[in-house]
C-alpha cells in the first residue's frame, strides 16, 4: 500500500514510486487524482476502482469489494501494489480493512507512508499541531460533542455540497455565523486555491474530492478550567504539596462530601422558587451557588484523584459513565421508546435501573442511609412507578388528619408520628415538592429570621434570655417583617 500524496507526482515519495514500478500488478483506489494521470503518462499502468462507487449501495460495500479484489490479486500475482490518495494512514477505510486481513493471516502487508493533505493544510494555515490543539475530522460523520473541545478543526471528505451544508449547520451550533472559515482546494497543485469565507456562506462553495476547510473553535472554559483543577488536586497530593491533602482517604473525605452537598442545597434554597425563570444573572444567590458548587466539584475531583492513584479510573471515566447512563435511561430521546408524559418517563427510568442492576426489586437502588424524608420520598416514587400511588392532595390531607386525630387521642405509638411524617411526604409529592428540600428551606428561613431577631435585640442592648414570652414573640413577629 502506497500513498500518492495530495497532488501531483512530484509529491510522491521515492519509495512509493519504486514500489509501484516493481509490482507486477498495480491498483489505485481512484483515478480522480492528479498524480495518477502523470504516472500513467510516465508509463505506469493502474487498475482503478472508480466503477465500484457508481454501482455499490454504500461505501462499506465499496471498500469491502476493493479489499476482496486486492486479496485475490495478491494470491494470483504474488505481489500487488495499491495506491491511495494522500497517505495510506490518514482517512483510508480500505487500508484499515487490509490491515485486518493481514492480522487474520490472509495477506502480508507493507505500508509505505505518503504526504497527506493534512500536512499541506497545516502549512497553509500556519498551524503546528504539536503546539496547538488541532485535529482532522470527517465531514460526513461530524460529532457535535467532539467540537466542544475547541481548537483548530480541519474538515476532510468534503466532496459534495450536501456534506458541506450539513457541516455548516453543525458548526453554527458552536460559533457565530461570521466566524472565518478557510477553504482549501487542490492543495499542492497548479490550481491550488485557498480562500476565507464567513461560516454563514460556506455552503456557497463548489466542493470536489480535493476540497477541505478549517476553522478555529473557541477554547471552552470548562475543558481548560477542569484541567487546571485536576492538576491542582494532583499537586496538593504530591510530595512537597499539602500534608493534609496527602493524608486523605476515600473514607476520610466522606463527611466533607456530605457537608458540601448540603451547602449546595442551602445555596439553592436562597434562589427564587421558580429559578432560573425570571431570575437575573446578577442575583447574589447565584454568586453563592457557584461557590458552593465549586466546593462540591472539588470533592468529586478529590475522590477521582485518589482512584486515579490506585489505577482504578479517572475523571474522563466518570464523565463518560454518567453520559452513557443518561443516554441509556432516556430511550424516549435517543431511541424509539414513546414517553409523552413525566409519569411515563419515570416508569421507564425505574424499569431501566432495575434491569441494569439485575435486581428483582426496584427498591434495590435506594440507599438506606439517606435522610428519612428523602428516603420516604424515594420509596413512594418507586411504588408509584408500578401504580401504587399514594394519591393526590386530598388523599394526603386525609392521611395527615387521621394521624393527627390519633395523636390527639393520645396514641403515643411512634408509628403514628411516622405515619404523619410519611403523609406529609405524600402531600409534598402531590404538590410537586421535595419534602427534604422543603423542610430544609423552612429551616433556612427560620434561622435567618432568628438571627435577624438576635441582631435587632443586640442593637437595642437586649438579652433575649431575659425576655418574657410575650416580649419574645413580639420581637419574633418584628423579625418576620424584616426577612
Amino acid at each position: 500500500v502506497v500513498g500518492l500524496g495530495p497532488a501531483g507526482a512530484d509529491l510522491l515519495v521515492p519509495a512509493a514510486r519504486a514500489a509501484l514500478e516493481r509490482a507486477p500488478k498495480a491498483f489505485v483506489r481512484t483515478a480522480r487524482h492528479p498524480g495518477v494521470a502523470e504516472l500513467t503518462a510516465d508509463g505506469l499502468n493502474f487498475q482503478a476502482f472508480d466503477h465500484r462507487y457508481e454501482s455499490a449501495t454504500d461505501l462499506d460495500e465499496v471498500y469491502e469489494g476493493i479489499v476482496a479484489t486486492l486479496v485475490d490479486a495478491a494470491v494470483e500475482y504474488g505481489e500487488v501494489a495499491y495506491a491511495v490518495p494522500g497517505s495510506p494512514t490518514v482517512a483510508e477505510r480500505s487500508v484499515a480493512l487490509l490491515h485486518a486481513a493481514a492480522i487474520e493471516g490472509r495477506i502480508r502487508l507493507e505500508t509505505i507512508p505518503g504526504l497527506s493533505f493534512a500536512e499541506l493544510a497545516w502549512t497553509r494555515l500556519g498551524v503546528d499541531p504539536l503546539h496547538t490543539l488541532a485535529r482532522v475530522v470527517d465531514g460526513r460523520t461530524l460529532d457535535a460533542a467532539a467540537l466542544d473541545l475547541g481548537g483548530v478543526v480541519l474538515v476532510a471528505q468534503c466532496d459534495e455540497p450536501l456534506v458541506v451544508a450539513d457541516a455548516k449547520l453543525v458548526f453554527l451550533e458552536h460559533v457565530d455565523p461570521a466566524t472565518p472559515v478557510t477553504v482549501l482546494a487542490h492543495l499542492g497543485g497548479a490550481d491550488e486555491h485557498v480562500a476565507v469565507v464567513p461560516l454563514a456562506e460556506l455552503d456557497r462553495i463548489q466542493p470536489d474530492h480535493l476540497t477541505s476547510f478549517a476553522l478555529t473553535l473557541p477554547d471552552p472554559a470548562p475543558r481548560a478550567e477542569l484541567a487546571r483543577l485536576l492538576e491542582l488536586a494532583r499537586t496538593l497530593r504530591r510530595p512537597g504539596g499539602c500534608p493534609w491533602d496527602a493524608e486523605q482517604t476515600h473514607h476520610a473525605l466522606t463527611r466533607y462530601l456530605l457537608e458540601e452537598a448540603y451547602e449546595v442545597v442551602d445555596a439553592v434554597e436562597t434562589l427564587p422558587s421558580d429559578a432560573p425563570v425570571g431570575t437575573a444573572a446578577s442575583d447574589p444567590a447565584y454568586a453563592r451557588l457557584v461557590d458552593e458548587l465549586g466546593d462540591l466539584l472539588y470533592q468529586v475531583v478529590f475522590h477521582t484523584i485518589l482512584a486515579e492513584e490506585a489505577g482504578a479510573f479517572g475523571l474522563g471515566d466518570v464523565a463518560r459513565g454518567i453520559h452513557d447512563k443518561l443516554v441509556r435511561r432516556h430511550p424516549h430521546v435517543f431511541g424509539d421508546v414513546a414517553a409523552p408524559t413525566t409519569s411515563d418517563v419515570m416508569r421507564n427510568w425505574e424499569q431501566i435501573k432495575k434491569d441494569e442492576r439485575a435486581s428483582d426489586s426496584i427498591m434495590a437502588g435506594i440507599t438506606p442511609g439517606l435522610p428519612s424524608l428523602l428516603y420516604a420520598h424515594k420509596l413512594w416514587r418507586k411504588a408509584a412507578s408500578v401504580g401504587l400511588d399514594p394519591g393526590g392532595v386530598g388523599a394526603s390531607l386525609e392521611r395527615i388528619e387521621g394521624a393527627c386525630a390519633r395523636i390527639r387521642a393520645q396514641d403515643d405509638d411512634d408509628a403514628v408520628l411516622g405515619e404523619l411524617l410519611a403523609a406529609t411526604v405524600t402531600l409534598a409529592r402531590a404538590l410537586g415538592v421535595d419534602a427534604e428540600s422543603a423542610l430544609r428551606g423552612w429551616s433556612v428561613r427560620f434561622r435567618t429570621r432568628f438571627e435577624a431577631m438576635e441582631r435587632s435585640a443586640a442593637g437595642d442592648g437586649v438579652d433575649l434570655h431575659t425576655l418574657d414570652q410575650a416580649e419574645l414573640f413580639t420581637r419574633w413577629a418584628a423579625a418576620s417583617s424584616s426577612t
